[in-house]
């Protein structure tokens, strides 16, 4: 396969291999399938969602239902379900790219859509018996029925395995007696399907079930949630008294729900964050149209350099983070392949495939989610008062993206974890950091070099930039690891100071390798624009890693140590050619004032 011919970097190697141009996948890549189903599933979300985007601020559920139907009779419910279940059976990518669409003009949509294709149908794709993957993966696939996932109770929400949940076996041993409370349940108000976690006994772990909503089967909801956005999305809590499941609706084995529940999660963070992307490339559009047409002394206001300002950084933040996403998409689609190479079935290979990249998922899922906050915020500054309005399309997309910031485990939790699973990846021999970490500490301890390497080459001193960036890494986290060893997660200020270093090195080198790629294939000139985001994301990085290093290297040093390790800082973020960024940004802003919409 050619896919495998290129150099696969294992997750969390970014950090310490260096990865060419020439082996991350881009946009550009897409096949022309691929591009099809692109325009197929925009062609769907501009007939069908954008013109009611009002209708949907008005809590109608039966509009989402219902453009889920529809969604489903496309065949774009089963994307990433094996052909033998009735789905289309497409690769990672493919997936991704349909989440993506699909999911920007409004979050209502956005969250079904999530809901019911990642942790409603994925778990029964992926953990479900043969029997089980016939009898209820087809219906989810096609639309005739529609999941829920039923993990978080009002006393179980970040730490998912506390929950209270109890699944008792019935004395003939036939079925599970299910009974407690489960909240924030999406697309619980039309699901005919539940996947559920509930411990049996006093197990350590949960368990997973699969459940058919049945109210004559001690199953209630609660009303519908009054939500900050998302309003059509039915959210509601889910009761079950003595609920009767069959035990060959276990789903796996016994004690394996917590497993289960993560590795959901995993796939989860990263379409969480392909989630995001069209929502951000909406607002970016609809707020340059607005620049462009709205007249202040006499001047549309996209020609003022504040304005300008704005629409460079969303725009900027939309491209790199389309450029991670699908980078980390395609390693993933690859060590997919790689484990279907191997004899390994399409569930064990795709579970596996998706774990290995776990802390690329986190990393994209804090990230991007993040940037559509900042996105839409700054699409309501844009408009002015009229962006505080609900008549303009930014006030309820600043409200929808509020809430992905929370959704697949916080962005908090994400940050500690990605920090954590390194740790853990290079305690098994996995990613090798601690010799990386000791050629760091030997550096500080050495002369610097003065000379002045040739810069001539495209990206050159960017990428020089982005191996310091993991020098930083590798310093601040190294002693952390040294000074508190296993005890080091219950210092979370430290993780989330490192997690920022490390988001930002993994989205930076994402958009320069994007761009170094296309600028070899279509010259430089064509990706002017794509070069100044470049530059410019990596200059406001360099800047967040600056600031989050000096507050890690405060907390775990002192004296000679800590003045050493700032020197060795500084050395490590100093640009010889500081880049000129309001010349970056007025580049950027020109181009997309001009398209009058996001254009990359």
């Amino acid at each position: 396969m050619e896919t495998l011919k290129k150099d696969v970097t294992r997750g969390g190697q970014f950090l310490v291999k260096e990865t060419r141009a020439e082996d991350v996948f881009t946009p550009e890549d897409f096949t022309e399938e691929q591009k099809m189903m692109l325009e197929s599933v925009r062609e769907f979300v501009d007939r069908e969602v954008w013109p009611h985007k009002e209708q949907f601020e008005k809590k109608d559920y039966a509009l989402t239902e219902e453009i889920m139907r529809k969604a489903g009779e496309l065949g774009l419910l089963g994307i990433a379900v094996p052909e033998e279940y009735d789905g289309l059976g497409m690769d990672f990518v493919t997936t991704m790219l349909v989440c993506d669409y699909i999911s920007g003009a409004t979050g209502s949509l956005a969250t079904a859509f999530g809901a019911h294709t990642g942790i409603g149908t994925m778990p029964i794709t992926l953990y479900g018996s043969e029997e089980q993957k016939k009898k209820y993966v087809p219906k989810l696939a096609t639309g005739e029925w529609f999941g829920a996932y039923c993990l978080t109770e009002p006393g179980a929400g970040s730490d998912a395995n506390s929950g209270k949940t109890k699944a008792v076996l019935t004395e003939d041993g036939k079925h599970y007696l299910i009974s407690g409370q489960k909240m924030w349940i999406s697309n619980a108000g039309f699901a005919n399907l539940f996947i559920v976690f509930a411990r049996i006994e006093d197990d350590k772990n949960i368990t997973g079930f699969i459940v058919e909503n049945d109210p004559e089967n001690g199953i209630t909801l609660g009303d519908e949630e009054k939500k900050l956005g998302i309003h059509s999305s039915s959210t509601r809590q889910v009761f079950f008294n003595e609920t009767k499941v069959p035990v060959e609706n276990m789903l796996s084995e016994r004690g394996n729900g917590f497993k289960i529940a993560m590795n959901a999660l995993n796939v989860g963070r990263i379409k969480l964050a392909a989630a995001c992307l069209d929502a951000q490339r909406r607002v970016i559009t609809e707020a340059v149209k607005y620049a462009n047409e709205r007249i202040q002394f006499k001047t549309p206001i996209a020609q003022f350099g504040a304005i300008k300002l704005k629409l460079a950084e969303m725009a900027t933040s939309a491209y790199i983070d389309e450029s991670a996403a699908y980078r980390a998409a395609k390693d993933i689609e690859d060590r997919i392949a790689a484990r279907k190479a191997e004899g390994k079935s399409h569930s064990e290979a795709e579970l596996k495939g998706v774990e290995e990249y776990a802390i690329e998922c986190s990393i994209l899922k804090v990230a991007v989610s993040e940037d559509c906050q900042n996105t839409t915020d700054e699409g309501i500054q844009i408009f002015g008062g009229m962006g505080f309005s609900a008549d303009t399309p930014m006030e309820s997309a600043w409200r929808d993206a509020r809430i992905s910031r929370i959704y697949e485990g916080t962005n908090e939790i994400n940050r500690m974890l990605s920090v954590g699973m390194l740790i853990k990846k290079a305690m098994k021999g996995h990613v090798d950091l601690l010799g990386p970490a000791m050629a760091v500490k030997d550096e500080l301890m050495g002369i610097p070099s003065f000379d002045t390497p040739d810069y001539s080459e495209l990206f050159t001193e960017e990428k020089e930039m982005i191996g310091k960036l993991k020098k930083v890494f590798l310093m601040v986290a190294g002693a952390g690891v040294q000074k508190y060893g296993p005890q080091l997660e219950e210092h979370q200020q430290l993780l989330l100071a490192a997690a920022d270093i490390l988001i930002e090195i993994y989205m930076a080198e994402s958009g320069i390798l994007r761009t170094e790629k296309n600028a070899k294939r279509f010259g430089e000139e064509s990706q002017k624009e794509q070069i100044a985001m470049a530059k410019l994301y990596l200059y406001n990085a360099v800047e967040k890693i600056n600031t989050s290093a000096k507050e890690g290297i405060a907390a775990i040093s002192e004296g000679d140590e800590q003045r050493m390790m700032l020197m060795g800082l500084k050395r490590f973020t100093k640009y010889t050619n500081l880049p000129n960024a309001i010349e970056l940004r007025n580049i950027i802003a020109e181009k997309v004032t001009a398209e009058n919409k996001y254009c990359f």
